[in-house]
This record gives structure tokens, C-alpha cells and sequence, in this order.
């Protein structure tokens, strides 16, 4: 395997620092692991939560004749 030296920001080396004895692998391997993800995706252990890998569909459903309450049916009607 190659070696490759960096410098990086002090707060960035921290959150790498953090990240990995929090998660109990070498650092080496936390950057490895960041580097082979697709650019753009974000992962919990990234501090991108749910809102962050979803966050370009919110609004994107259009009420098209949606009811307002979508546990509405036939049988279990809406008041209005």
C-alpha cells in the first residue's frame, strides 16, 4: 500500500481523531473508508443524519388530490 502525508486543519483532525476511537478503527482506515464513498453521500458516522441523505425530496410531493391526513381511506373517512 502507498503512503500519503497531509496536512490538515487542526479541528479536522480532531473530528477524525474523535470518529475513530469512537468507532475503534486506525485512522488510516476511517480516511480509506471516506475516501471510497461516492461523493455526496452522507452517512451517520459522517454527522449526516436522515435529513441530510433525504433532504433534496422534502416538498418534492405535490398535492395532487392527496387528502391531507393520508391515514384517511374509504373506510375510515376524513373529517373536512
Amino acid at each position: 500500500m502507498k503512503t500519503l502525508t497531509i496536512r490538515l486543519p487542526e479541528v479536522l483532525a480532531r473530528r477524525i481523531e474523535q470518529e475513530a476511537l469512537d468507532r475503534r478503527v486506525s485512522k488510516s482506515d476511517l480516511v480509506r473508508e471516506r475516501l471510497d464513498q461516492p461523493p455526496g453521500i452522507a452517512s451517520a458516522s459522517t454527522g449526516g443524519g436522515t435529513r441530510e441523505l433525504i433532504g433534496d425530496l422534502i416538498g418534492s410531493v405535490r398535492n395532487d388530490g392527496l387528502p391531507a391526513d393520508l391515514s384517511c381511506n374509504k373506510k375510515n373517512t376524513c373529517p373536512h
